[in-house]
């Protein structure tokens, strides 16, 4: 069996190293020239760093990630509301890795490189196209300048060309515009002294006015001890641009949002002005597809299941999605059956994630905060809120993203 992996970011090297370890072989065409150590922060939750250590790839993470101690959350007055433990320290099997996306993609791509071969990682072939017989598929290709490379074929196709997948689109050429959630983001990563204990994970504020991600994502950078530390700027406003991961921002879009946040833990708007990089994405999704699957052709990852990026969640759901995937092609000959039983488990999986990111994410612990004080401090947050109802929201969405600690340890 062969099989032709359309994108080489973290979903589709994820699948080919699935696949070579269950003695599939696999070739990942990808558009770019060069296969780049590109974005910023990215979350590895124990049930993609568990796929990922079958992998043999989490001792090579551990060396260029943070691993995460403690997740924890506060109101837009620094005033703590929650915190839990995460990975090991929360009685986890695998740790929880917060990583700079292109040290991940770096470790995947000499992986696949190493264990399938060089020669089955093509980069500068962007896809156009793909038709199908009972027997096989074949895709088209172009060069980064549009010049026809020719066809390939395979016996399965699979789509890990992500948010403008053109696959996905071929197979569901009517499919609707993505839906804005209302709220814009505004991504960087900073050089800056540790926080707390250097290892802790940080959701502050709510949407109206402004909401902050902050996480660390490598250690010591220079003989100060400081680390590179991602943050996400989410802010409620009717104005976007198209998705794109790779758009640049502007400071003075967002900035007077988060003026006035200066805590004796981290002054935040002295971080966002000190970024090495500031980028723009709106927070958007897709209404979950009615199927992926025609014949030998499906979707993984963004190119199936498009999510709004709350929940930490996207990049796991690509790694499980890819440890499905390859689990299925090795117990089912039939590729179209092989395919339609990945479908089976993962579509209704990921469409519970991506209606749940909507609504009720971890980060729905802040707008419960938020709206029962009015968007005011408190005198002390079990006035507001049990830990126990905030537990409960937490909990719940591990639950639905499939990272709970009782489902994992089966």
């Amino acid at each position: 069996m062969e099989v032709m992996i359309v994108g080489g970011g973290i979903g589709g090297l994820t699948l080919a190293l699935s696949l070579h370890k269950m003695g599939i072989a696999a070739r990942v065409f990808e558009a770019a020239p060069e296969i780049q150590a590109l974005g910023v922060g990215v979350s590895l939750l124990p049930h993609s760093t568990r796929v990922l250590g079958e992998l043999g790839l989490n001792e090579a993470l551990a060396k260029v990630a943070v691993t995460t101690t403690t997740t924890t959350f506060f109101n837009r007055f620094g005033q703590h509301v929650y915190s839990e433990s995460t990975g090991r320290q929360a009685g986890y099997e695998w740790p929880q890795f917060q990583a700079h996306r292109g040290d991940l993609q770096m470790i995947l791509l000499e992986a696949c490189r190493e264990r399938l071969g060089a020669d089955r990682i093509v980069a500068g072939h962007r896809c156009t196209g793909f038709t199908q017989t009972p027997g096989g598929v074949t895709a088209s290709f172009v060069d980064p300048a549009g010049n026809s490379l020719g066809p390939r074929a395979a016996d399965a196709l699979i789509a890990c060309d992500g948010l403008h997948s053109v696959i996905r689109k071929q197979l569901h050429p009517a499919e609707g515009e993505p839906v804005y959630s209302g709220v814009n983001m505004w991504r960087g990563v900073t050089r800056w002294k540790p926080y707390f204990d250097g290892a802790t994970y940080v959701r502050g504020g709510w949407l109206t006015p402004g909401k902050m991600v902050i996480y660390p994502i490598r250690n010591a950078l220079d003989a100060d001890g400081c680390q590179l530390i991602n943050w996400v700027a989410e802010v409620t406003t009717p104005r976007y641009e198209r998705r794109d991961w790779n758009r640049r921002g502007r400071l003075e879009d967002f900035i007077g949002v988060f003026e006035d946040w200066r805590f004796d833990w981290l002054d935040v708007p002295a971080m966002i002005r000190a970024a090495d990089v500031l980028l723009e994405f709106p927070m958007v999704d897709q209404d979950p597809l009615p199927w992926w699957t025609q014949g030998r052709v499906t979707l993984l990852g963004d190119a199936a299941h498009p999510m709004v990026p709350r929940g930490s969640n996207g990049a796991g759901q690509a790694i499980l999605d890819a440890r499905a995937l390859a689990a299925a092609l090795a117990a089912e000959p039939d590729v179209p059956a092989a395919l339609a039983r990945y479908e089976s488990q993962r579509r209704p999986a990921t469409t519970d994630i991506v209606l749940t990111n909507r609504k009720t994410p971890p980060d729905a612990i802040l707008k419960e905060v938020y709206e029962r004080t009015g968007d005011r401090p408190f005198r002390h947050i079990d006035d507001v809120i049990s830990q126990e109802e905030l537990a409960a929201i937490s909990n719940g969405y591990k639950r639905v993203a499939g990272y709970d600690l009782a489902s994992l340890s089966r």
